[in-house]
């Protein structure tokens, strides 16, 4: 059976409950001789909100080549610690490389992490888009909210690749977005191995061979040379990545404090009234109306933290993950 029969037959559904975060924009490499500035480091890494510039916009003009990704439709499968999530992976495009105007297949996490270390190991040059953290507490690994975090996130992800104008022609992409189950893991299957290619062997023992000469000659591993400008934005890349750390860290506990004072709040409104049911007429319907209020205004308070979390903290979020996957080009 295929997981497209195993999904129809799964009873618990996860449906989106929030709409698709914004796009954001793909990375591009600053190479050391480069004038990039710290704003233009910024806007890199900033999320275009307008739907108009997704890639999901086809565009105005009538027969624009496009490429619209859309993940969706997480479902649990398995059980036990088997268990995991898979996605719905919808792509239409009207490019030739790819094979006809829609295709739709099923793909869970790990499918996603094979095609960014795919990517980052064949486009050195290119900051690939980081993905959500792959670890979670098993008790909130299967939440909702967990779930639809994750999701959005990898619908991110796939769209910041397809608006890249060399990423969207990796071949590896397109194997991605139309590979049948088979074909998947075939693909994932040939790079499995401690050596993806009989020559890695040799590369290999070159390398170790080359290292012990220049240890037994004495030779000094040559001094690498930067610009200033290089030095300059390497400085600003870490403490970018410390105030944004910081920022999602107040972020955090400010949607904790909204969950917090909401929960709180519809405590009370129980607690009032129950006092009120144990006082005359006259007071049980004031305590009453004090008590729904109370309930009315926990609601509000956890719709708030809600906002915050999917449009706040989350973007805060993958913003610090940005960072930290350009800095890896820089330590």
């Amino acid at each position: 059976r295929s997981q497209e029969k195993i999904r129809k037959r799964e009873s618990s559904s996860f449906s989106s409950q929030v709409a698709l975060s914004p796009r954001s924009r793909s990375f591009a490499v600053p190479q050391r001789g480069d004038e990039a500035s710290q704003g233009k480091l910024a806007v890199m890494i900033s999320a275009e909100r307008s739907q108009s510039q997704s890639p999901r916009s086809p565009g105005a003009a009538a027969g624009a080549p496009f490429l619209s990704i859309c993940v969706t439709d997480p479902v649990k499968m398995g059980t036990g610690v088997q268990s995991y999530i898979s996605y719905r992976v919808i792509t239409k495009t009207n490019l030739p490389e790819f094979e006809g105007a829609e295709k739709i297949v099923i793909r869970r996490y790990s499918d996603f992490e094979w095609l960014h270390d795919r990517l980052a190991e064949k486009y050195k040059g290119i900051f690939i888009p980081p993905l959500p953290e792959k670890n979670a507490v098993e008790k909130f690994r299967f939440s909702k909210e967990f779930i639809e975090l994750r999701r959005q996130a990898l619908d991110l992800f796939i769209n910041r690749l397809a608006s890249h104008p060399e990423l969207k022609q990796s071949e590896d992409l397109r194997t991605f977005l139309q590979a049948d189950e088979e074909k998947m893991d075939r693909a994932r299957s040939y790079e499995t191995g401690i050596f993806k290619k009989p020559g890695d062997f040799i590369q290999m023992f070159k390398d170790v061979q080359s290292k012990v000469s220049d240890v037994v000659l004495g030779k000094e591993k040559p001094v690498e040379e930067s610009t200033p400008e290089y030095e300059k934005l390497k400085h600003y890349i870490f403490e970018l990545e410390n105030h944004l750390a910081e920022a999602q860290k107040q972020a955090f506990r400010l949607v904790k404090r909204h969950r917090e004072l909401g929960q709180s709040l519809a405590d009370f409104g129980k607690a009032i009234k129950l006092l009120g049911a144990c006082e005359g007429d006259s007071l049980e319907k004031v305590f009453s109306e004090v008590g729904s209020k109370s309930e009315m205004l926990s609601i509000k308070l956890q719709r708030e933290a809600d906002n915050l979390l999917f449009n706040f903290e989350e973007p805060l979020k993958d913003y610090v993950r940005a960072v930290q996957s350009i800095k890896g080009h820089y330590a």
